[in-house]
């Protein structure tokens, strides 16, 4: 297991792990979609793409005990949070 997971399901029972880590991916998933991918879009479409990506997570969750699936995301949703801030400093300091 990797060390999200690890640590999930060591403290926990396996059913409580098992959703407590569906949870830390589908925040992670939704803080990447919104760092990289999101765009302004009515509320039904937003809604569209929140259930699609909770449907998605299952998949996700099932992976994450055996594949680094948590940390990938925690990294890249780390990655896009920097690249936004540089992005704002940029424009600030262009302006």
């Amino acid at each position: 297991m990797w060390p999200i997971a690890k640590t999930i399901y060591s403290s926990t029972t396996p059913t409580v792990g098992a959703y407590s880590l569906y949870f830390v991916i589908l925040i992670l998933t939704i803080i990447v979609y919104r760092l990289g991918f999101a765009k302004k879009l009515p509320l039904l479409k937003n809604i569209v793409i929140y259930l699609c990506l909770a449907l998605g997570c299952p998949i996700l969750s099932f992976l994450g005990v055996f594949l680094p699936i948590a940390e990938g995301l925690a990294i890249v949703a780390l990655l896009l949070f920097i690249y936004k801030l540089r992005l704002h400093q940029t424009k600030k300091s262009e302006a």
